[in-house]
């Protein structure tokens, strides 16, 4: 059984973000990046699910030249071998999917792990296109993941509780943050890393058009939050209230 993962570079989420000078979107130079949470608990994951069947784990990196650490970092955790489709200028969300959908032509993996949505833009999109554009069951918000005969049980939480799904294989599925925690790579591994196989690979060599479809106009930082207040009492913290408007 052999489970793909896609993997995502993004600004570390202990760095605060700054906006470019001229609006046109987040300073990235000469911060830390790494590996999308959400992403790394699906490595985690797939990692797991070896002692239930997987034979082979392959991560998957779309975009520049230096994503080759965060595959690293996955391969260092235990994933078995890695492709890098470089591309120098970013890759929305469909042209992601459509290329892990070439991908997964060729790999013909039994199920692909992904994060729901990656932390610096939030679309929430590609797992879902994935699987309109093979035409395969989804599975998505994972808090728990089980291998059957054939198939796979997915547990999300809904309003008021959780669901578990079943999904013939092949299948996708994207991770919440509940489903694991996942583990630091240790040195040994981190060096062992360095000798496993990485493919490189560009969007043309899957035909796919990459082009972008979105114009951002302006990005700017959340207006700063006013200071709070503090009341003595009750009755003043209800008089506060009636007078904002927010109760009678």
């Amino acid at each position: 059984m052999k489970v793909l993962v896609p993997v995502k570079r993004v600004l570390d989420y202990n760095v605060k973000p700054r906006v470019k000078a001229d609006g046109t979107g987040v300073d990235l130079a000469n911060v830390k990046m790494s590996m999308n949470p959400f992403d790394e608990i699906a490595v985690e994951e797939a990692i797991r699910l070896k002692d239930k069947g997987v034979t082979e784990i392959v991560v998957v990196s779309i975009g520049e030249q230096k994503a080759q650490e965060t595959l690293r970092t996955a391969l260092a955790m235990g994933a078995d071998r890695a492709i890098l489709v470089v591309s120098e200028t970013k890759v929305e969300p469909l042209g992601v999917a459509k290329i892990l959908a070439k991908i997964v032509e060729e790999e013909k993996p039994d199920l692909v792990i992904l994060g729901k949505q990656a932390i610096d833009d939030d679309n929430n999109q590609t797992g879902q296109m994935l699987a309109g554009l093979l035409g395969w069951g989804q599975g998505t918000f994972a808090s728990k993941v089980e291998i059957a005969d054939g198939s796979v049980n997915v547990t999300r939480e809904v309003d008021g509780g959780a669901e578990t799904d079943t999904l013939k294989l092949p299948a996708i599925i994207t991770t919440d943050l509940r489903l694991n925690e996942p583990r630091y790579a240790s040195l040994p591994n981190i060096m062992k890393a360095k000798s496993k196989p990485m493919a490189n690979k560009t969007p043309a060599d899957f035909g796919v058009d990459v082009s972008p479809r979105l114009t951002t106009l302006k990005v700017v930082e959340p207006a700063k939050r006013s200071a709070g207040i503090k009341v003595a009492d009750v009755d003043e913290l209800v008089g506060k209230l009636k007078a904002m408007g927010v109760a009678k």
